[in-house]
This record gives structure tokens, sequence and C-alpha cells, in this order.
């Protein structure tokens, strides 16, 4: 999932860079001569009532300078300026826009793209290679080499370099391979938890609303019937609790599901059971059947309190004594995917597609920001996240290359202090989704397989559907090797910024100056 305004912001983005260029080109190729010889134009037509407001608000939007864009805080309002700089051809109000969004969303590696790429379309090379090196710098990946939107910026060492290094980046990293699959077919296993105390997987599915034990060699077991009884719908999330013999699953009435019908339009809930016996034990539905709620993401403390994310309304609730408590709540996040609990219990971190990290204390329920350094990390993207021993482990699948993190908080729990790589950039990285722990290990689908579905729920192409691969990932890799500290945020003042833009990045030498060619001597 992405937020709103960024498939726009994408699509104007290339075309600015694609167009701007050859017209402008076109312009200055026409000789006097053909201007001459053009008919003389057409009286202009009274404007409608619709076009002259468009044009007073092509006038508006052109008159704003650059510090009143970017002190916008309105991702949605600056999309829509974007277009109007597109469709007007005003390149520089557009570029200060992407800047402007590139500020308020650091965890979008595509959105800093678009900004390298309007750059070089420029042919500002020292801001296309900033961008594009901090890109490197944050571990992402993009084959910008032969992109043509990027010629502005070809032909000096740094462009040579930062091609290599991009491509290093998507280099295979990590010891992990894939443990086992689940059977290929119309199934949709999108989420898979761990009982210890029987040592067995189980896994839940999207298309039928069943939850399966996995037997580690390719084959399910049915273990739990969606049925009139337990009226699950399909399984989107699973969570063990194995000290009070509880499975929990978060279930959805979307399209995908196999008996899908009108009545199921919004519903969701939270599903118990009996770990050892699968007997159905109670549901809790959300409070508000308003037709908008898909629970995203279920995790469950040490002491057995259960939590759960609402991806579709970006709320997170705690089940309290069979009901569903809210517990915070915010409109403006892009969409939350991964929680996960810390040890003691007491802070709940949770992951939003397009910005980041967050805490909620939840001896307060009060949420807080995750300090890092966004230069050297990006946190956008990820899906599954995971508790261990003082770390938060994440799945993100929202970015180039796909990978395994290990990030370790600061004593307060409100930091990350360190950042390793686990596995990043795998061949069975189709789309990695979500996992569970098994001791020292993050078992998760590697392919989820569903973007062979469509919007409605129907299978699209029956022949690409592939066994999911379960992918083992030592959480322990590199455990001993001090990785260095992620250096502290720097805050660059004005005049800092505007010298980085006018200065080479450090460390690389210039091509030489080509000689000047002398007039060739007539005889």
């Amino acid at each position: 999932m992405k937020t709103k305004f960024y498939p726009l912001i994408v699509a104007f983005a290339l075309a600015a860079c694609s167009n701007q260029s050859g017209s402008d080109q076109a312009n200055k190729a026409q000789p006097a001569s053909a201007v001459q010889e053009q008919p003389a134009a057409e009286p202009a037509k009274p404007q409608t009532p619709e076009e002259a407001a468009k044009a007073e608000l092509v006038k508006k939007a052109v008159a704003l300078t650059r510090e009143q864009i970017m002190q916008s805080h309105d991702p949605s309002s600056l999309s829509k300026l974007g277009q109007i700089y597109v469709d007007a051809g005003e390149s520089d109000h557009f570029v200060w826009t992407l800047e402007r969004l590139a500020q308020l969303f650091p965890n979008s590696g595509n959105l800093r793209l678009q900004l390298a790429m309007a750059y070089a379309g420029q042919e500002k090379k020292t801001e296309t290679y900033d961008t594009l090196l901090r890109l490197i710098n944050q571990g992402y990946y993009y084959d910008v080499g032969k992109d043509p939107r990027f010629e502005g910026a070809h032909g000096t060492k740094v462009w040579d370099y930062i091609v290599k290094t991009f491509e290093n980046n998507h280099k295979p990293f990590g010891e992990g391979k894939v443990a086992f699959d689940l059977p290929k077919g119309d199934h949709l296993f999108e989420s898979i938890a761990w009982d210890p105390k029987r040592k067995q997987f189980l896994v839940g599915s999207v298309r039928d609303g069943g939850i399966y034990l996995a037997d580690g060699k390719g084959g399910v077991k049915e273990f739990i019937k969606a049925d009139a009884n337990n009226g699950l719908m399909a399984v989107f999330g699973l969570a063990v609790d194995a000290g009070h013999d509880k499975l929990y699953a978060i279930s959805n009435g979307v399209a995908h599901f196999n008996h899908f019908d009108a009545n199921m339009v919004g519903k969701a809930g939270v599903y118990e059971f009996a770990l050892s016996s699968g007997k159905f034990l109670r549901r809790t539905m959300l409070p508000v059947d308003d037709g908008r709620h898909i629970l995203s993401s279920i995790t469950v403390d040490p002491n057995g309190k259960v939590y759960l994310a609402d991806g579709a309304v970006q709320q997170i609730y705690r089940l309290d004594g069979g009901e569903l408590k809210l517990i915070a709540g915010n409109p403006a996040l892009s969409g939350i995917r991964g929680i996960a609990v810390s040890g003691d219990g007491r802070t709940l971190y949770f992951a939003d597609v397009a910005l980041g990290l967050f805490g909620i204390d939840l001896a307060q329920d009060k949420p807080f920001d995750i300090a890092y350094n966004p230069d050297h990390l990006a946190l956008g993207g990820i899906d599954g996240l995971y508790w261990y021993d003082g770390t938060l482990v994440a799945i993100q699948n929202d970015m180039s290359p796909k990978r395994v993190m290990r990030l370790r908080l600061g004593n307060d729990g409100r930091s990350i202090v360190q950042a390793q790589p686990l596995d990043a950039a795998q061949e069975a990285f189709g789309l990695p989704t979500v996992g569970t722990v098994s001791g020292t290990d993050l078992y998760f689908i590697a392919n989820s397989q569903k973007s062979l579905y469509n919007d409605l729920g129907v299978l699209t192409d029956a022949d690409k559907l592939e066994p999911e691969h379960i992918f083992r990932t030592n959480i322990l890799f590199a455990w001993n090797v001090k990785a260095p500290a992620m250096p502290p945020v720097h805050k660059y003042t004005p005049e800092e910024i505007d010298q980085m833009r006018r200065t080479p990045p450090k460390g690389f030498i210039p091509p030489p100056a080509k000689p000047e060619q002398k007039p060739a001597a007539t005889h």
C-alpha cells in the first residue's frame, strides 16, 4: 500500500523529467524563418467560467515562492500543486514541491528517486548526485545506469561510482534460505505462527478462512475450518499465546474470501481458539461497523495481552475483557502494518508503510516517535515487525531491494542505535510479507501470491501460482559483530545546505576539463 498522493507524484514526476528537455530543445531548434512563415494566429476564444477559474488557480500557484511551498504540511495539496506545475511547465516550482514532499516522507525512496530525476532533467548534477548518494547510504538499489531520464547526470566519475554502488546494493546478502514450502494452489496463505509446545507451524488462508498445520515438507493439514459456528472469514493474521493455550486469528470480510457476501463488507474481528485442540472459544468484532475496517496485524505480549491494528482507519486496539478498546489512532498515517510488543510488555511498536516506525507507551497509551538517522536508514515499506532481545526485526517489502533488518534500540527504547541487514535481495524474495519467531530464527512468507488477485478478489492467472516459500533468517546473524553506531542526526543550517549543493561530494575527483578547441585553420 502506498500513500494516496504517491501514484500521482510518480506520474507527473516521470512526465516532467521525460518531456521537459525535449520540449525545450524543440522550441530552441526553430529557425527564425520558420517562425515568420507560421500562419496568423486565430483570435483567442472567450474563456469558459471553468477555464477562467483554472487559469486563476494556476496564476496563484505560480505566484508561490519556494519558502511558501517549503512551509506546507499537506501532502495532498502539494500533490495537486505538483500537477499544476507540470501542466504549466514550471519546472522550478515542481522541483520545490518534490523537495518538500521528500522532507515530509524521508522514508520514501521512490519519491526521492523522482526528485533526483527532476534534478537530472535540469542538468543539476550536484543535486542529482547528493540525492542518489543518500539513497545508496540508506541501502536502496535503483537501476539508474541505463535510465535515459538521468542523461543529464552522466559523464563524471561521480556518476560512474553511483551506478556501480547501486549495483553492489543489489547483490544477494545474508545466510538465510528457504526452510520449506506451502502447497501450490488457490489458498492465499497470508499469515504464519509458531506453536512452541507442539513444535509446529500454523498458517491461515485468506481464500477459505481456514487455519492449517504445516508439516514443513510441503503439506498442510486442516486444523480449524471456517463455519457458521465460528464465523471465520478471510484470515489475515495469527498469534499464539502458548502459556495460556490460546490461538488468535484476525479475520476480515473482503472479496478475496470464497464465501464473501454483502453482509460481510467492513466486518472485522479477532477470533479466539484453544491452541491445543482448535476449539472455538469466542470472537470479538470491532465496535464500529461502518464498512471501513481491515485488521492488518496482531501480536500477543509476554503476559498474554492481545493487540491488533486496523490498517484501513489507522487505529490500534487492545483486547480487554472481551472488548476491543482503542488505544491509539491517527488518520494522518498512511497504513499501519506490523506491530510488536517489547519483552517487558511496556512498549508497543508499529510500522507505517510510508512514515516508518513509531512506539506507544502502554502505561499511558501515549504514542511517541522513534529517533534515528534518516541519512543512513530507511524505515518505510515495513510489513512484518517482531521483537527480539532489545531489537526489532523488520521485513521491508516496499523498498528496493527487499530485505530483513535487525534494528537495535537504545536503552530508552525510543531510538535506533544500530542497524544490521540480515538478508537482502535474495532470489526467493518475490514479495516477503509476515512471519513468526521460533527460537533464534524468523520464519516468514517470502513470495506472497496476493499480487495475482485483483481488488475484487479474482485470481487473474492461476497458471502463475507458485508454492509459497517459508524463508528462515537467523536473527543472531552477525550478533557479536560490533556494527558501527548510527551517527546522530545533524540539523543542517540553510547556509550548510547551500554549500553542500555547490560542493561536489567528498572523495571524488572531477573529470579533467576538456581542452579548448581552436577553430580549424582555413586554407
